[in-house]
């Protein structure tokens, strides 16, 4: 009786044996098995891949800083800018905490930076200011802070700087020292009177003002 598995069992081998022959110079391979095993992947050479290399960091340019007081503000900032300064800022040499809405209303009375002196041009450029009518003052007015956790001298100072320099939650009342006009913008009023008094200690108590514009005299 034939073997029904013979012929195909040789034929099969016969195939396998020939194939590994014709491939010999390249992979190994037993004549026995019907089937190729897969071929073993090749290692990795550690280190073979070609790391991107770091960019040198750009020096950062640096100029001269210009003389800008006297200058008015938006004649200054155009200047910086020229010059490659293009991070700048201003603030109110009064002590006033005025905003510098319109730019040529105002004029350079102080720069954070000596003329001359060599700065990085990513360098931010601070101006001192008031409006162009105002005599710039001897030296930038400080704007009034709480040291100790007491109440400071807040006499003369803005009602809006005055509001500044306390808490945000803490509750303030401010009146009109002469009549019943309504303190509308603050920065334009002075503080005549204040409670508590200065030195006390702040608890969260309410605050209370009194005061008058700046043109005016308190009673």
């Amino acid at each position: 009786m034939n073997n029904p598995w013979g012929d195909n069992l040789h034929t099969r081998t016969l195939t396998a044996a020939l194939s590994c022959l014709a491939a010999a110079t390249l992979v190994g391979c037993d004549p026995a098995t019907t089937s190729r095993q897969p071929a073993a992947p090749t290692p990795s050479i550690a280190g073979s891949a070609t790391a991107p290399s770091a960019k040198d960091d750009k020096p950062v340019e640096r100029k001269a800083v210009a003389s800008f007081v006297g200058m008015g503000l938006q004649s200054a900032q155009d200047k910086a800018q020229a010059d490659g300064f293009f991070s700048l800022k201003s603030h109110d040499s009064a002590g006033r905490d005025r905003l510098q809405a319109f730019d040529r209303n105002w004029k350079v009375c102080s720069q954070n930076y000596a003329p001359g002196k060599t700065v990085p041009v990513d360098t931010v450029l601070d101006f001192g200011t008031v409006k162009l009518e105002e005599a710039c003052p001897a030296k930038d007015q400080k704007e009034p802070e709480v040291e100790g956790g007491k109440m400071p001298n807040l006499a003369g100072k803005s009602v809006k700087a005055a509001r500044g320099a306390l808490d945000s939650g803490t509750s303030i009342t401010v009146t009109d020292a002469t009549g019943d006009r309504i303190v509308f913008l603050e920065s334009n009023w002075q503080v005549c009177t204040q409670s508590p008094s200065p030195g006390i200690a702040l608890r969260g108590q309410p605050v209370k003002f009194t005061a008058v514009k700046y043109e005016e005299s308190c009673p």
